[in-house]
């Protein structure tokens, strides 16, 4: 297994102040704002995350199904910065649903990230037509008690495979779901938030959707001297959502990352929470799944 780079990361090199954090419910500390690595090659991805640290990201997200674990793991050790002050999630595919497979699954990434541990460790799809995602989660629970990984959760978990955890017994720390304000996914969040699950965005920009254009948040980012983007990532961080926008390019970066020296009003929130339009994810969480 490669290891990072253990050197002294001289702090004063960065662009930005790094992103506060939100509690786990184990108590562990993840950035609100990361920088995600979807569709990115492992060449790309290096590039990206070493650009990145140096711009003040600490949370780094990659799967197994964006082959680029390597990249991010190539990233981080050039850049020099110590394992301990970065925050990598990962996901595993449907193939490894069992509670055998999850740790072949774990160390097949640790060994391409590079890593004795994973922070955040994800079931990617609950893949209810297969039904094994419990012994998926009973894997990482395992995982979880060996000091493996710091935190586990799931990702496209409607509320049913959510329910099926509970009656387990079990709780995901996170469940990643797509949601912008063109799906606000009030009603995953409120049962993330009863039983104290961090949620997670994905496409927290909507691929450059049309509410970045709205009235509603054009007025907020005139206000502020923001972009749109940026309201929208603010938008999300201000509501303990935590967010992992992808970019390259080390100014747009540093712009998604430069959101936390302004807030939102309440009748800011509200107005762009009216963006929703109800709509289902892109992929269908009980049909779709790798």
């Amino acid at each position: 297994m490669r290891a990072l780079v253990d050197v002294a990361f001289d702090h004063r090199r960065e662009g930005m102040t790094p992103s506060p954090t939100v509690e786990l419910a184990n108590g562990v500390q993840m950035p609100l704002l990361g920088l995600g690595t979807w569709p990115m090659d492992n060449e790309a991805t290096a590039s990206a995350v070493k650009t990145a640290v140096y711009s003040g990201y600490r949370l780094f997200d990659t799967a197994e199904s964006y082959g680029n674990e390597a990249g991010v793991g190539d990233g981080l050790r050039v850049s020099g910065v110590r394992r301990e002050d970065v925050f990598i999630t990962s996901k595993f595919n449907k193939n490894w649903h069992s509670r055998l497979g999850v740790r072949e699954a774990f160390e097949a990434s640790a060994d391409r990230l590079g890593v004795d541990y994973i922070d955040l460790y994800l079931i990617h799809w609950p893949d209810p037509g297969q039904d094994r995602y419990v012994e998926a989660f009973e894997g990482l629970e395992a995982l979880l008690r060996e000091g493996k990984v710091r935190s586990i959760g799931t990702s496209n978990f409607k509320a049913a495979h959510l329910q099926r955890l509970f009656d387990e017994g079990m709780t995901p720390h996170v469940n990643q779901i797509e949601l912008n304000p063109e799906r606000v996914c009030g009603d995953a969040r409120r049962l993330h938030q009863a039983h104290s699950i961090v949620t997670g965005a994905y496409s927290p920009l909507g691929r450059g959707g049309p509410f970045l254009s709205h009235p509603a948040v054009v007025a907020a980012a005139t206000k502020y001297g923001k972009t749109p983007s940026q309201v929208v990532l603010r938008w999300h961080t201000q509501q303990d959502i935590a967010v992992t926008p992808k970019s390259s390019n080390q100014q747009r970066q540093s712009e998604n990352l430069d959101i936390f020296d302004f807030e939102l009003t309440p009748e800011e929130i509200r107005r762009i929470n009216a963006l929703d339009t109800g709509g289902h994810a892109r992929q269908d969480a009980d049909e779709y799944a790798h």
